[in-house]
This record gives C-alpha cells, structure tokens and sequence, in this order.
C-alpha cells in the first residue's frame, strides 16, 4: 500500500530511475574534504574566508523521525505594499516578468516582524529573491538559525555536512583544488538537477535561505524554475486531470547514497505523498509539485502511464527557459526563495580549483494541499 502524507515508509520501491538517482547523489554530494587545504595550511589555496562553516559529518548525529507540526504562514500578514522591505531607497530590480528580482538598500538582518512578514509574502510572489550587500554569513551563526526560525521549524538534512555544533544548517561545498567534478562529468553530460529541497518530507520547506560564504570569480551559478507559471502554461483540460493526482517522493535513494560512499545517516529515509498541483497558503497560486530528484510515481497509475505523465512534467519545467531565471552569486549575497513554488539547479561550470561555499537555512512549512482547479 502507497504511504499516506500521515505515516512514512523506509521500504523502497522498485523503479527504473534508481540507479541513475544513485549515481546522481553520489558524485554531486561529496564529502571528501582536505581541512589544511581549507584552512590555507598547505599555501595551495587561499584559506577559507568562514572556517566555522567548513562541513563535519558527525556519526553520533541520530534524531528519531520527523512529526507533524502546526506551520504558520507569515506571508498572510504581510503589509501587500511592502512598506517595511522595500521603503524609500532600495533599489529593486526584475530579472524577469514572472520569476526572479534583485534588491540592495535593505539589511535583512534589521527587520523586525513587520518586515520579514513582507519577506515571506514577496518572496512567494517572486518565487527568488537575491538580496545583496547582506552581513548575514558574518552573523554569529545560533544568530542567523535564530532569524531563520522565525518563517517555520528548522530543518535538520539527514545526510549533509554541516558546521560543527549547528545540524540545522545544510553545507553546499566544493573545496578549493577539489576536483570531484571531473568524476562527475565522465558519466554525466550536464549537472542540472532540477529539485524542490527534500521534498520527501511531510511537511517540506517554504521560505528558504542561502547564502554565499566563498565563491568562483566566475560561475557555480544557480537556475530556478517557477513552477506557478509553468502550471499555468498548460491547457485546461491538462490542468485539470493534474488536479486531485498523487505522487510519491522518495529520501531513500539520498540515504542509500550516503550509506555507500561510508558517510552519515541523521534520520531513517522516507516516503510521503504530495499532491502533483499545490497550493500556496499566502498568494493562493498553484503550481507544478513534481521534481526529478526525488519524485517516484504517481499514486494509482500503471508505471508506463506514470513515467510518461511525470517525464512530461518534467522536461516542461527543465525546458521552460521563458520562466526561468539564472542567479549569479557575489560577496555578501543572500537568496531567499520559496520551494514550494519553484525547483532549482546548481551549475559546475568552473575549472579553477576555486571554491564553492554556501550555507542554506531550510525552514519546513505546512503540508502540501491542493485547491479545487478552477478553470
């Protein structure tokens, strides 16, 4: 029997994408990391601007699963005129019509809850937001996990690595000289990986933050995808047979793929359900909730039918590139984009021996709902 959003299953099902996930995982997610490299004892590279964000997988890390929680939607509260984020001297610029706005002026750090109310609101409406000129990888960090608490109950990865002390932040890390792409790319094409955040969760995240600690001169940039538009591309008729679909979203394969490579295993993987069209619970949109990552098949179809329907589904949002949008990371960036709404990619296309440093805060937020399709 398929797992209900209510219970969780670690019993994996047989599917034609495994091996591939696997592999995915396992080249993309090292965890090989030279500390004297990153600590600049070796002069090969410049030391790490923010050792106390230099990941550890910590064994002794077990947490029992996850249980429900009641989610509350700051967004609802918002002030729709924004007048506490974007008040008189910041400077707002669209990257696109639909997806994907750029803001400096503002000090994320400095706003109370009128203004991160704004936040959670504009950033569901923009779906990503990249904030620049920002302090907050120069906070102390219980300081950023403690602004970070305020948009839902944090999120603690059953498999990253994280600074020592703070679980709840999820590492993105590439060392300097570290060359583990070059792994990747004998067996890969391309390292788009189109995803919403552990979206096997029963209750995934919604207002997400990352923020850059070190980076390429040039590329490691990050795609995202708005999945509200690409929703709303498709013919009614299509639109309609979507809504009241299930779909099962896997952790498994994440976790087997730690277990192989002898790193960590936090939390016991799981199963959930979600369904294929969500609703956002401050804006009301409604869009495409299936991604590649981790999505498996569709609650009550054949697998031929479900492949098809979830490939299509997938190649509409991989291809979309008329909403999507491209971030370019720099010193002092934070990107605050929601999950529920959007899929994202990372990009190795740099080949310099620099590093890629980020830090991501992973609120969770309230579990996926669909509303009646209206047409």
């Amino acid at each position: 029997m398929a797992p209900s959003a209510i219970e969780t299953s670690t019993e994996a099902k047989p599917h034609s994408t495994y091996k591939l996930q696997l592999n995915q995982y396992k080249d993309i997610d090292s965890t090989r990391v030279d500390r004297e490299v990153e600590e600049g004892k070796t002069g090969e590279a410049p030391a790490s601007q923010y050792p106390n964000y230099l990941p550890t997988w910590n064994p002794e890390q077990k947490y029992p699963p996850l249980t429900e929680f009641e989610h509350y939607e700051h967004g609802k509260d918002a002030d729709p005129s924004f007048p506490n984020l974007l008040r008189e001297g910041v400077q707002i610029s669209d990257l696109t019509p639909s997806i994907g706005t750029e803001v400096s002026g503002i000090q994320l750090s400095s706003l109370d809850k009128a203004g991160k109310d704004e936040l959670a609101l504009f950033v569901a409406q923009r779906k990503v937001v990249a904030f620049r000129g920002q302090d907050f990888a120069d906070l102390p960090i219980a300081e950023a996990l403690e602004y970070g608490g305020y948009f839902g109950r944090h999120h603690i990865h059953p498999t990253s690595g994280s600074p020592e002390g703070y679980p709840e932040i999820h590492l993105v890390h590439r060392g300097a000289k570290d060359e583990g792409h070059k792994t990747f790319f004998q067996t890969r094409t391309s390292s788009t990986a189109w995803h919403s955040d552990v979206s096997y969760e029963q209750q995934p995240p919604g207002t997400t933050f990352l923020y850059l600690l070190d980076g390429p001169d040039t590329g490691g940039d990050t795609l995202f995808v708005d999945a509200v538009q690409a929703y709303k591309r498709l013919s009614p008729l299509f639109q309609e047979r979507l809504h009241g679909l299930k779909a099962t979203h896997s952790g498994i394969e994440q976790v087997n793929a730690s277990a192989a490579r002898g790193s960590i295993k936090r939390r016991e993987p799981v199963v959930n359900e979600h369904p294929i069209i969500r609703t956002h619970p401050a804006t009301g949109e409604k869009a495409i909730y299936v991604n590649s990552q981790f999505t498996r098949d569709i609650i009550g179809l054949k697998k031929e039918e479900s492949d098809a329907l979830l490939r299509f589904l997938y190649d509409h949002l991989a291809f979309g590139a008329d909403f999507q949008v491209r971030v370019r990371w720099e010193k002092g960036t934070v990107v605050v984009w929601d999950n529920r709404v959007t899929q994202h990619s990372a990009i190795l296309d740099w080949d310099n021996g620099q590093r890629r440093h980020l830090a991501r805060i992973t609120p969770q937020a309230e579990k996926p709902f669909e509303t009646p399709f209206e047409a």
